[in-house]
């Protein structure tokens, strides 16, 4: 087995634009953060027109079937190449990845609206944009989360995750009524259009933002590296999060509670609704309550910039969101599915941001690449395996004894936390 490696600074290379100022200001006051956000909200909103975009040619190219495929299909190689995707950030900077993804999407996405404005949308163009989009996602998204701490200061961090969320919430709201406003206006190739000039937009803002040096590895004897390659740096990345007396527990608190959270609020809040007759204005009213929460709770980070006992204070969340999931499947009528919707939102928000902001002051920056993209695999690519056996489960049993059941299992993913003391007593930053 290979020796430790210990982070040592690095020079920034001399294209690279100059470091960060280590001054203490409110990240929601900084400049250099706030040409991050804009950034990084403009490409949020590309992604969600993109999708829509997507969706709809799909449904106009072909069967029911075809569109389905062509929807999943990108996420093959996002699942495959998203360890990878670490190895890449951590070996090459966050900066440079994040700024060539969005570079490639943007070409991509251009190049399929001006074709589309010669041809219908034939399943093999959309199954290949598909492809190519995750692909390049599992470059993009594990760099993107290893970002935050070269542009501020470690006791910032809790606003920027805060910023992150309200900037998502954004694209939430408004990504699917541009995308769709486009495509009625000039059909898929428009919206195209849209989304690869939303990526153009947060180019040069991202350019524009000041980076702090990254650090590289070197061996801790001073030796050659023996598992040197990506191989090798993979199971450097993994061994660190696993002896890690944080990350570890914080991982596995993840993995479980999203496992439990994310099937009865994706699919089984659909069946759910389905069940009660609510309808389709009941599922909105639901919906729009969690977005509320979860808007809420990111503007209260964004003011207040740091939680005290953060390792506590997620644990203890995912717990209470446990049971509001538990509460949606029970909620006699719409307006108490709504209340716990909300309260849902609101937890979750709190806990994945104090989870990221966690992840991102304690991980070796060295690592930071690869903790997140394991942070991503199960978040986004494990995690909704479980959709099959949620919408079966409830098909079976009905919704309110699966929520309960996976209101227990999000639980669960608490009281690893509660039961780690590393994690328990993990605090972020002043």
């Amino acid at each position: 087995m290979s020796a430790p490696l210990r982070p040592t600074p690095a020079p920034s290379p001399p294209s690279a634009a100059p470091p960060a100022p280590a001054v203490g200001r409110p990240a929601h006051r900084d400049a250099n953060v706030l040409r991050w956000l804009g950034a990084y909200t403009a490409s949020t909103v590309g992604d969600s027109v993109y999708y829509m975009a997507l969706s709809w040619a799909a449904v106009r190219g072909g069967s029911p079937a075809q569109a389905g495929l062509v929807l999943a299909v990108g996420a093959v190689p996002r699942a495959l190449l998203m360890l990878g995707g670490g190895v890449i950030a951590d070996r090459f900077g966050p900066r440079r990845v994040v700024i060539g993804g969005d570079a490639v999407r943007c070409a991509v996405i251009l190049g399929v609206a001006l074709a589309l404005l010669f041809t219908t949308p034939a399943l093999w163009i959309l199954l290949a944009v598909a492809l190519v989009f995750g692909a390049v996602d599992a470059l993009f998204l594990p760099a993107v989360g290893a970002l935050p701490p070269r542009i501020t200061t470690p006791g910032q961090l809790a606003r920027v995750q805060g910023l992150r969320g309200l900037a998502q919430r954004l694209a939430g709201v408004t990504g699917a009524p541009l995308g769709g406003l486009a495509v009625a206006l000039g059909g898929p190739a428009a919206a195209f259009a849209v989304a690869g000039a939303l990526f153009a937009v947060s180019l040069p803002l991202l350019i524009a933002v000041r980076m702090t040096p990254g650090p590289v590895e070197e061996p801790a004897d001073g030796h050659p590296d023996t598992g040197s390659g990506a191989w090798g740096e993979l199971r450097d990345g993994l061994r660190h999060l696993r002896r890690h007396p944080v990350l570890a527990p914080l991982m596995a608190t993840v993995a479980v509670g999203e496992l439990g959270f994310v099937g009865p609020l994706n699919i089984g809040l659909t069946l759910l609704v389905q069940e009660r007759g609510w309808g389709a204005g009941g599922m909105g009213w639901i919906v729009a309550s969690f977005g509320a929460g979860a808007g809420l709770s990111a503007l209260l980070l964004t003011v207040r910039g740091r939680v005290p006992r953060a390792g506590l204070v997620l644990s203890v969340v995912l717990c209470g969101g446990a049971v509001c999931v538990a509460a949606v499947g029970y909620a006699p009528s719409v307006p108490y599915a709504v209340a716990a919707g909300a309260l849902i939102g609101l937890l979750a928000g709190l806990g994945g941001a104090l989870c990221a902001a966690l992840l991102q002051t304690t991980a070796d920056p060295a690592y930071l690449g690869r903790v997140t993209s394991v942070s991503t695999l199960l978040t986004l690519g494990i995690a909704p395996l479980c959709y099959p056996v949620v919408g079966a489960a409830v098909g079976l049993w009905g919704a309110g004894p699966v929520f309960l059941a996976c209101a227990a299992v999000c639980a669960s993913g608490g009281v690893i936390g509660l039961c780690s003391t590393s994690l328990r007593r993990a605090e972020l930053p002043h």
